[in-house]
């Protein structure tokens, strides 16, 4: 992994030439991601995110966190003890050098020691999940890093909109997977990233998976095509 992300996040915080990112998936075209997206305050978040955050309760950990905007919120001005965690080194330097207290640089599913009231991801949370062939194995680990009573607050987007439709309202899917699975590039400064796999749920699909991981799922709040679902144990 370069890093592309991260050093884009890097290049914003202290100021050196920073960039926009460009982001592409195998069924959309090039698109940018402004960098200062990834800074903005609570006022500037979408609604799935405001409400996230207004749910977080007790000890969280924010998975994906990038620039640490949702953390710090939580931190700050929420009083929580919060663990932003994240895969990209550059963005877990940039967390602690905005004040985040604890920041890691782990893979999720090696992350371990410690248990939470509150888990989020957001940004398309289950995107980390990378397809629906790993989606127990993401599912279990979250169980086991939640304390009971806890909650699972996660995000994603029903992309079926994103399909043609012939004359009669039939959608156009390829066949040889789930329609939600998409490899996914991030382009920074002239670079690219290897395609990663990337996982949009509809909430059905996400629903039969939860409760088939131990979980109870409910959906907190709908913004067209995207939701924020809660997941606690049975």
């Amino acid at each position: 992994m370069k890093d592309l992300m991260g050093r884009a996040i890097w290049d914003y915080y202290k100021n050196d030439n920073p960039e926009d990112l460009q982001t592409e998936t195998s069924i959309s075209e090039l698109d940018e991601l402004p960098v200062d997206y990834l800074f903005r305050d609570f006022e500037e978040m979408n609604d799935i995110e405001q409400k996230a955050l207004q749910l977080s309760n007790g000890k969280v950990l924010d998975i994906g966190a990038g620039a640490g905007s949702h953390s710090l919120y939580l931190q700050n001005e929420r009083n929580l003890e919060v663990t932003a965690l994240d895969i990209s080194p550059k963005s877990i330097e940039v967390c602690k050098l905005r004040g985040i207290k604890k920041a890691v640089c782990e893979n999720m599913l090696d992350f371990s020691g410690e248990t939470f009231d509150t888990i989020l991801l957001l940004m398309n949370g289950t995107g980390v999940f990378e397809s629906l062939a790993k989606i127990d194995t993401y599912l279990q680990k979250l169980h086991t890093l939640l304390n009971d009573g806890g909650q699972v607050l996660i995000d994603s987007t029903d992309i079926l909109y994103m399909f043609d439709r012939d004359k009669d309202g039939g959608v156009y899917i390829p066949a040889g997977g789930y329609y939600g699975e998409l490899d996914y590039v991030v382009h920074y400064k002239g670079e690219s990233e290897e395609p990663i796999t990337w996982l949009y749920l509809d909430f059905n699909t996400l629903k039969n998976a939860a409760t088939n991981n131990g979980f109870k799922i409910e959906r907190v709040l709908e913004d067209e095509d995207s939701y924020l679902a809660k997941l606690t144990k049975k």
